[in-house]
């Protein structure tokens, strides 16, 4: 059985609003008939997979105008007691301006400067996935300025630069925890599923789909299991076995997208090896947007902790269960 954070007594303990028998089934479960896995880590090591992952050190601030630094220290990025943990600390740090993964078209600006430092993986050159169920086991941060996110970015920038070529986001949060005058219950505990994509910056709000899901009161910084399933006409997304949101493959096609290489297929961007990306950013243009605004200096350090991640595609002709 795999790890169950629980403490049992007598009677029905709980597990992060779960009883224990529903939080057993929960992590046992398997996908139906059809499904083989492809990728998967338990982070039952002492660091991260070299194999599997790819760390990032960089304080770009994700063209987002976050707050953090990058690094690759083992206070940023962690493995431990079968977790892995993207921590974020209060404290300066400075490094380069660009992401490794940023062309530099022969210009390099200089060093910049972040009051945070974090963690962000990836699977780039390492492992991608064209349609499939990824699947992650995760708890994330609580407080005003918080970003913990798990999404997908395309190996190549084959329809363009972003969000041309796409960006799958199987979840992502702000400010989880944080009272909010305009939210449901006054405490913004929403996560997001979103797709974006679009010929050019300027236009991919416009072509951005996304839903949020309302987590139970008081869960916000608990365990939760999250979930896409990304097939040829149909992305479905889930948290705990329960899906929130569909997105057919007619409200992703571009018309404003004139430029794609032949052949163009109905469903571009979104059918070409994608990567998956862990990361937990602090502040940016999203969460100081929302609420009170800014960072919220109490708390820290915080960690977004994955217990797993099993990525599967369908191994059946007529599809999978």
């Amino acid at each position: 059985m795999r790890k169950i954070r629980c403490v049992i007594g007598l009677g029905a303990a709980l597990c992060g609003g779960l009883s224990w028998t529903a939080a057993a089934m929960a992590e046992q479960q398997t996908p139906a008939d059809g499904w083989k896995l492809v990728f998967s880590d338990e982070f039952d090591g002492t660091a991260i997979d070299p194999a599997k992952w790819h760390a990032y050190q960089d304080c770009w601030g994700g063209g987002n105008m976050e707050r953090e630094c990058y690094t690759r220290r083992p206070d940023n990025v962690a493995v431990h007691d079968g977790q892995l943990d993207l921590t974020a600390h209060f404290e300066k740090a400075t490094g380069p301006a660009l992401s490794e993964d940023m062309p530099r078209d022969g210009v390099i600006p200089p060093p910049a400067t972040k009051p945070f430092t974090s963690g962000k993986v990836s699977t780039k050159g390492k492992f991608t996935l064209t349609y499939g169920r990824v699947e992650v086991r995760a708890k994330s941060p609580t407080g005003q300025g918080v970003w913990p996110a798990i999404w997908l970015l395309p190996e190549k920038d084959l329809y363009g630069p972003w969000p041309g070529s796409g960006e799958i986001d199987v979840m992502e949060a702000v400010n989880l925890g944080v009272k909010c005058g305009s939210c449901i219950g006054g405490v913004e505990n929403q996560i997001y599923g979103t797709i974006h994509y679009g010929s050019n910056m300027h236009h991919y709000q416009g072509l951005s789909q996304q839903k949020a899901f309302a987590l139970p009161k008081g869960s916000e910084g608990d365990w939760h299991t999250y979930r896409v399933d990304w097939s040829p006409d149909e992305m479905v997304w889930y948290v705990d076995g329960k899906d929130y949101s569909h997105i057919k493959l007619h409200n992703w096609r571009d018309p404003l997208q004139k430029t794609v290489p032949a052949p163009a297929v109905g469903n571009a961007p979104f059918d070409r090896p994608f990567y998956l990306i862990l990361n937990l950013a602090i502040g940016g243009q999203w969460p100081e947007s929302h609420d009170q605004g800014g960072v919220q200096l109490a708390g820290f350090p915080k960690s977004l902790s994955i217990d797993w991640v099993h990525i599967y595609q369908c191994d059946r002709a007529n599809g999978c269960g």
